[in-house]
């Protein structure tokens, strides 16, 4: 089996994804997408005919991000046109899946250079909710409309499912507040020295405008205080009925779990923010590498893929770290660096204690309640982030995993070279 490596690793700065207060909220989803993919081609000075695929990642496709993004933005960025797109949804999971399949092709002998990636503007999601919901037209439920799926795997509300293993795991408020704390401390550190650096790449307007070129989400000023005097976010949402039914998103939890009385921890600072981004991954064989100058960054190690309980949501990670270690023939000491995206913060501190992991080895730079979770992104995000964090540690190691929508969980590992 031929190897794949990791030859560069780019992003945009995340923007807040609210339209009217995010730099990026005005801007085109393939322009995101473009952006990453200009710099990962003048980066690395690519014949962009060689690229054999561009598998992209957003959960969210509708309007300006549908249309199979990874071809268009492909398009948009000047890539030579033999250089196929295609684009994937796992929800929050597509990211590290959009660069396990381009590691996938790679590995099986059937492509030389091929790019993973992902883009989500949580704004443009954000504006078109809000105008089907005036027109009547509600969000729907996970597996809505079909009954036969909702009775035998019901599934909720991604933050009500938070407050619910949060209960069920006797994970207090102020542990999750001191993780959402130390995510704060850990990204404030990691942009004031300059850790993402080497990774971010700046948005630009067509008249050349810089839109931005640094995080925009994070909240230094944040204090344990402060955490603790925000009001939970989704005891409210828990009982709104969502059908004529009177279906409410504590029901769909109650009908698996009866016993279940879910208390509510989880607010706007200990969970993910709503941001707009992009990421790309350039990945090629050793041969293509050699043969055209690229200097390998990392390879992947292990990829894996696992399923939960649906109606929990959440609870993946875990097991999906396992895996991914039983495939590489490894063990958790083997792994020096760990990202967990931070969907929330029941997620990262039941993946540390699940796991028994030193603390200063998870989420280095800060995660998702610092700094954003643009959910088709993030995986390609974390992965970069990674790369970047075991050169600048001298590390071996890293796992990269999160949880996603229906209870899933994709993971890798890679080693730097």
């Amino acid at each position: 089996m031929s190897e794949a490596y990791i030859i560069d690793a780019v992003r945009t700065p995340r923007g807040i994804g609210k339209v009217g207060k995010g730099a990026l909220a005005n801007e085109h989803p393939q322009h995101l997408a473009a952006t990453v993919l200009k710099a990962v081609k003048e980066r690395n000075d690519l014949n962009t005919a060689e690229v054999d695929d561009i598998i992209w990642s957003t959960s969210t496709q509708k309007g300006k991000q549908g249309g199979d993004l990874g071809r268009m933005a492909a398009l948009d960025a000047g890539y030579d046109i033999r250089s196929s797109g295609t684009t994937l949804d796992r929800f929050c999971g597509g990211g590290i899946t959009s660069v396990n399949f381009a590691a996938a092709q790679i590995m099986s002998g059937m492509e030389d250079l091929v790019i993973g990636g992902g883009t989500e503007m949580m704004s443009y999601t954000a504006e078109r909710t809000k105008d089907e919901m005036q027109a009547g037209i509600k969000p729907p439920m996970m597996g809505s409309e079909n009954d036969r799926l909702q009775q035998s795997h019901p599934q909720s509300h991604q933050g009500v499912c938070g407050d619910a293993i949060a209960t069920m795991e006797g994970i207090d408020r102020e542990a999750l507040d001191a993780l959402a704390l130390k995510s704060q401390e850990n990204a404030d550190r990691a942009i004031r020295e300059g850790r993402f650096d080497k990774s971010v790449v700046p948005v630009v307007a067509d008249d050349g405008t810089v839109l931005l070129d640094k995080e925009e989400f994070p909240r230094p000023q944040t204090t344990a205080e402060g955490l603790a005097e925000l009001q939970p976010s989704f005891a409210k949402l828990a009982d709104v009925p969502l059908d004529e039914k009177g279906t409410t998103f504590r029901g769909l939890i109650n009908q698996k779990y009866p016993d279940l009385d879910i208390q509510h921890f989880h607010h706007a600072g200990n969970s993910s923010g709503v941001v707009d981004g992009a990421a790309a991954v350039l990945l090629s064989s050793k041969a293509y590498a050699d043969k055209n100058g690229l200097t390998p960054r990392a390879k992947v190690v292990a990829m894996a893929n696992m399923g939960d309980c649906p109606t929990l949501m959440l609870n993946a990670p875990v097991p999906g770290a396992q895996k991914v270690l039983e495939k590489a023939g490894l063990t958790k000491d083997d792994i020096d660096l760990w990202e967990i995206n931070e969907a929330f913060s029941v997620v990262a501190e039941k993946f540390i204690r699940d796991l028994d992991l030193d603390r200063e080895t998870v989420n280095v730079n800060g995660g998702a309640m610092a700094l954003g979770h643009p959910i088709g992104a993030t995986g390609s995000i974390l992965i970069g982030t990674m790369v970047d964090e075991l050169e600048r540690q001298g590390k071996k190691r890293g796992l990269v995993t999160m949880c996603a929508a229906g209870g899933m969980a994709p993971a890798i590992i890679i080693e730097r070279i």
